[in-house]
């Protein structure tokens, strides 16, 4: 499970990265350009999720323990 997450991790900042290149600066609310800005909160709330999934099972690893 933990190399999933990495995965889901890693695919989550290679989606970024092409997003960020789709973005237009100079117009934002243009169609493709709210497409890759809507596609790179996606991404950053995936992100953020894992982290979270990967400390409360680290809190629950280590409570276990004790």
């Amino acid at each position: 499970m933990k190399y999933f997450i990495y995965f889901l991790m890693i695919s989550a900042f290679v989606l970024l990265g092409y997003n960020a290149t789709l973005l237009n600066l100079d117009d934002l609310f243009a169609k493709d350009s709210s497409i890759a800005l809507a596609g790179i909160l996606a991404c950053l709330c995936v992100i953020v999720l894992m982290l979270i999934l990967l400390m409360s099972r680290a809190i629950k690893e280590k409570y276990e323990s004790e």
